[in-house]
């Protein structure tokens, strides 16, 4: 079986993934779900998630005038962790390039987890945020991450390196997180040259069913295991955030997001959100690339702009299974207005054959992107499997 997989095309499994996919393979031979157990206390988990889609972007072929036709791995991960103790444990994920050349650390952090109300994680990881960065890509029911509104500042794909505490008191209906991170321009020549850090936090309230996320993670649809009515707050800011060591200013975001989703006794679910962003730089032109080449920072710098945003957007899943799926068809508007441009717009109208969850799905999607009076559309058929 390895033979045959060090036969695929790197874009598939890496190189550098091979071990890992050997002991993940032996892994789940094993032991359903791919856990072994060490002792009462120890235990090691490994598992992988890939999207894979197929994309026709208007006037995007090479010669520019032409609809593209793409197939695109969009993600390949590796999921890892383990307990060392009741008490402590480690996070290690890993996500490869879409040229399959090359791989990266998505998450490295240690787990210090004592109970309900007090929990701390200590390394690379997702800071407290939004619903949609806390979901990432593979756990909302649009294919495309809503990248339009959600404009935290991150490191590497929402991550930053860092400290969050966290609980899930009132038998998880109340959510906190709350961290202190590298943040962004952490260069001479830039703006953070004093190396001030970030500071980000989350509050969330269940009026429902708590959310079964894990931590303090998020999702867009549960798909009808619970009832959810779930308000967050969150934020980040930064003292030297943005700009450059000649003109510069603090970074101060927030956002308030909602999700709503109801079992409807045998006629399907219904889920509905929304979500409002507000992002200021002072009025300060943060760091062009062409300052952060020459800073000799590649990531986490430059790219932020003050405005606001929102978003809206929904789902039905309809009852019944067809196959060895249901449907769930959905729709997501976006609209992010800067201060000083063209404010761009996003319509998503897609459907979701839903095998399993967010572990097993096919997507259909129209997305039309409105940039000033610019417009652009595009299909997308993709796939997601976890395990």
């Amino acid at each position: 079986m390895l033979k045959k997989l060090k036969q695929v095309r790197g874009s598939v499994i890496p190189r550098a993934w091979l071990p890992i996919s050997a002991l993940l393979l032996a892994a789940g031979q094993a032991n359903a779900g791919a856990v072994i157990k060490i002792n009462d206390e120890a235990s090691v988990s490994l598992g992988a998630g890939m999207r894979f889609s197929f994309s026709s972007v208007e006037d995007a072929a090479p010669g520019g005038t032409e609809r593209s036709s793409d197939f695109d791995l969009n993600n390949l991960r590796i999921f890892t962790s383990g307990r060392i103790s009741k008490h402590i444990g480690a996070t290690v994920n890993l996500e490869g390039t879409s040229d399959g050349n090359d791989t990266r650390i998505l998450d490295a952090y240690a787990q210090f987890e004592f109970n309900d109300y007090f929990n701390i994680w200590f390394g690379r990881h997702l800071p407290p945020s939004d619903r949609a960065n806390l979901a990432g890509p593979f756990y909302t029911y649009s294919w495309d991450f809503p990248g339009t509104v959600s404009q935290y500042p991150s490191f590497a794909i929402g991550r930053d390196d860092g400290v969050t505490i966290w609980g899930k008191p009132m038998d998880g209906k109340l959510t906190y997180a709350f961290g202190a991170f590298e943040g962004a321009n952490r260069a001479a020549g830039l703006s953070n040259e004093e190396d001030k850090l970030l500071f980000a936090g989350r509050v969330a309230y269940a009026f429902l069913d708590p959310e079964p996320a894990p931590a303090y993670y998020t999702a867009s649809t549960y798909y009808g295991a619970k009832d959810i009515f779930t308000v967050g707050l969150a934020f980040m800011q930064q003292s030297d955030g943005v700009g450059t060591s000649a003109l510069k200013d603090d970074y101060l975001a927030y956002s308030v997001d909602v999700l709503f989703e109801k079992s409807l006794a045998g006629a399907g679910v219904v889920t509905a959100e929304g979500a409002y962003y507000n992002y200021d730089t002072g009025n300060v032109v943060d760091a062009t690339p062409a300052q952060c080449a020459t800073a000799s920072l590649s990531n986490n710098c430059g790219g932020k702009v003050e405005g606001t945003a929102y978003m809206l957007g929904g789902a039905y899943l309809i009852p019944g299974d067809v196959g060895i799926g249901r449907f769930q068809p959905f729709v997501r508007y976006q609209k992010f207005e800067p201060d000083n441009a063209a404010a761009t717009k996003v319509m998503d109208l897609g459907v979701n054959y839903v095998i399993k969850g967010h572990d097993a799905r096919i997507t259909g999607m129209y997305s039309r992107t409105e940039v000033g009076a610019v417009d652009t559309d595009k299909f997308v058929v993709g796939v997601q499997l976890q395990y």
